[in-house]
């Protein structure tokens, strides 16, 4: 028996590439996106307490209705938004879930999808596997600013949805107000949905505001807008997050959701839920990354990598054109395997790869590991 492949050109992640390669070769990994320390001991200890209470049990299919109730507190006083707990917030089971199961619901064969590239590596798939087209648009370095006219000359139509990443991984680079009044000025009169992958929404440097799409009403209305919990609690394993979408488009969204996951982890749910309740702990979040990123920026300033401060994420891009001609990939290998610290290419985040001789490094690692790995960066 043979298949045939629904994904034929996809192998194994960059991620999963790297990260093992760091593994085999003892490397610092600053590859993959995930924290080395701890997240919140009161929060593991909200865990315990759920389970200890009997929280073991099947969630609602939409979410423990307590987490969805506090993340509609949250949005209504961060962004003025107000979203119904019972009919349009959904958790979860993380962010790549979140968008995975948007698509299913929206995207049917040959619509086409607007993605802005490097792009995280589910977007294309997701869509692939839907029946959908991926159109991307090239964002060049520095400072990956989107051309709106390139893409307002990609909308066909055909287009039914423009998906969004701010703050932006892997390129650290954020939106700003006017690129959302852009964007409502494309779409506008047209039936062209809106994914709006913000998951880094709390990590935004240099007193800059998220521009999130929930400030504007116009692109709100049609918006499909995902959140992360592992980004902004230090705990990426617990693969859980939500969706805010109207409730025309939740309706859409859950009907796959239940027959796709059906429910996401309970007494996580119950611990969020009540973890949330102090504010502080995910508005802290911004600080507390800047401090890394200048942290290791600074460290890198012996270096002969140019770096241009990311503005959002927890990932730096580095120019490492005055060390070396090789590609992304194979200077990330020997960094690797010479010199003990993992970084990711940037040219698999594009569909035609790319040139530019940037790596991302993650600086979302304890202190002592990012002024290791700069040490050993600044003797390359």
């Amino acid at each position: 028996m043979q298949i045939k492949s629904k994904l034929p050109n996809s192998g194994i992640s960059i991620f999963a590439k790297m990260t093992a390669l760091a593994n085999q070769h003892g490397a610092i990994n600053l590859a993959q996106g995930f924290p080395d320390f701890l997240s919140s001991v009161k929060l593991i200890e909200n865990v315990y307490a759920a389970m200890r209470r009997g929280n073991n049990q099947y969630a609602p299919m939409p979410g423990v209705l307590s987490l969805r109730e506090k993340i509609a507190e949250k949005v209504a006083t961060i962004y003025g938004r107000n979203y119904s707990p019972e009919s349009e917030i959904t958790i979860t089971a993380g962010a790549t879930q979140a968008i995975y199961t948007s698509i299913t619901a929206i995207i049917r064969e040959g619509e086409e999808v607007i993605i802005f590239e490097p792009a995280y590596d589910s977007y294309a798939p997701a869509i692939r596997l839907s029946g959908g087209i991926p159109v991307p648009v090239e964002l060049h370095a520095p400072d990956y600013k989107i051309d709106w006219e390139i893409v307002k000359k990609s909308v066909s139509q055909r287009t039914r949805m423009i998906m969004l990443n701010t703050p932006h991984n892997p390129t650290g680079s954020v939106l700003s107000k006017d690129d959302m009044l852009q964007l409502e000025k494309i779409v506008a009169g047209k039936d062209i949905f809106i994914l709006s992958d913000e998951v880094y929404e709390h990590i935004i440097f240099d007193k800059k505001r998220h521009e999130s799409v929930l400030y504007f009403p116009n692109l709100c209305e049609r918006s499909i807008v995902i959140f992360s919990f592992g980004k902004t609690y230090h705990n990426t394993g617990w693969k859980i997050g939500y969706i805010l979408a109207p409730e025309f488009i939740t309706k859409e969204i859950r009907a796959v959701h239940q027959f796709e996951v059906f429910s996401v982890n309970t007494p996580i749910q119950h611990a969020l839920a009540e973890f949330m309740q102090d504010p502080n702990e995910y508005l802290k979040v911004q600080a507390f990354y800047e401090q890394k990123r200048n942290l290791f920026n600074n460290s890198m300033k012996g270096s002969r990598f140019k770096i241009k401060p990311a503005s959002g994420t927890y990932f730096q891009l580095a120019d490492y054109s005055a060390i070396s001609d090789k590609s992304d990939m194979d200077f990330a290998e020997e960094l690797c395997i010479q010199h003990k610290v993992a970084a990711i290419p940037l040219s698999p985040f594009y569909r035609q790869g790319s040139n530019d001789k940037i790596l991302r490094f993650c600086f979302a690692k304890q202190d002592e590991t990012l002024e290791k790995a700069a040490s050993i960066l600044c003797k390359i």
